[in-house]
């Protein structure tokens, strides 16, 4: 299994390491801490040397409750980031769902857009489907915006069901427009519109969402969920992110993305000599 991606065709034989790269002041966990390119160029590094498969850019937090950040407030941060990190030979991800974004960061070369809306914001599975290789992540969320989708409570009636049914169907709207399955990746959506016990469910019965035929990202790194079941609070939630990455892992998931990535690349490394990853 693999990924194809604008630059670089991702083996996904053995589980990959995303490395969070938050150009934000408000993210839920790092906002504020690798603010201006120098400091999110540096932190790209770092997370390089600590073993990162590929680097996530973002501009915008996406945590429950966040205001959507101006277009050109987007712009202005991630690209410097996004230039500098082309250089350091791995594949680079854009964390966005806005199009214009998009393009802009493809015209770059970048390698992957990651989507937490999945390409429903209008344009953007047309700047997708436009290009000849980028990768592409579709994420599930309960509702259009991060703001909101936590509001009433979420409910559904059998959630595993439901995000896979949404998947399948964003896969379907892009393979309508020509784009290939090796190109696409898929993410259940942890923390996003969902209560604990979703979210649980999602790590339980991830085996359903396999079935769609496509590899699979995972990311638990530092979530509310996790702090809700272990009472710590976002600064010591190390050990469950990782407990929670090598979880998915061991029910098939291909990519984990992750803010630890020292810790995470290093459990995995225990795992594999062990024999319980490839």
């Amino acid at each position: 299994m693999f990924w194809q991606t604008t630059r670089f065709r991702i083996d996904l034989v053995a589980p990959r390491v995303m490395g969070i790269v938050n150009v934000t002041p408000d993210s839920f966990s790092d906002g504020g801490l690798h603010g201006g390119a120098a400091g999110a160029l540096a932190h790209c590094e770092q997370l390089l040397k600590d073993g990162a498969d590929i680097l996530d850019i973002g501009g915008e937090s996406t945590r429950p409750g966040a205001e959507p950040v101006p277009l050109q407030d987007e712009l202005a941060r991630v690209l410097p980031v996004l230039r500098g990190a082309m250089a350091l030979g791995v594949p680079v991800s854009l964390d966005s769902y806005k199009p214009e974004v998009m393009r802009a960061a493809l015209d770059l070369g970048v390698d992957i857009v990651n989507d937490i809306k999945a390409l429903r914001e209008p344009g953007a599975l047309d700047v997708v489907a436009a290009h000849a290789n980028c990768g592409v992540c579709l994420m599930h969320m309960r509702g259009d915006q991060p703001k909101t989708m936590q509001d009433g409570d979420p409910q559904y009636d059998d959630v595993v069901t439901e995000v896979r049914s949404f998947l399948r169907a964003r896969v379907e709207a892009l393979r309508a427009r020509g784009v290939d399955d090796a190109r696409i990746t898929l993410d259940p959506g942890i923390g996003f519109g969902k209560r604990t016990e979703h979210n649980v469910a999602l790590l339980v019965r991830q085996q359903e969402l396999l079935g769609l035929g496509l590899p699979l990202l995972a990311g638990w790194s530092r979530k509310g969920v996790l702090g809700r079941l272990t009472g710590r609070e976002i600064g010591d939630r190390l050990v469950p992110s990782v407990a929670a990455a090598l979880a998915s892992v061991q029910r098939g998931a291909r990519i984990v993305r992750v803010h630890d990535v020292a810790a995470t690349v290093d459990a995995l490394k225990v795992w594999r000599a062990a024999g319980l990853c490839p």
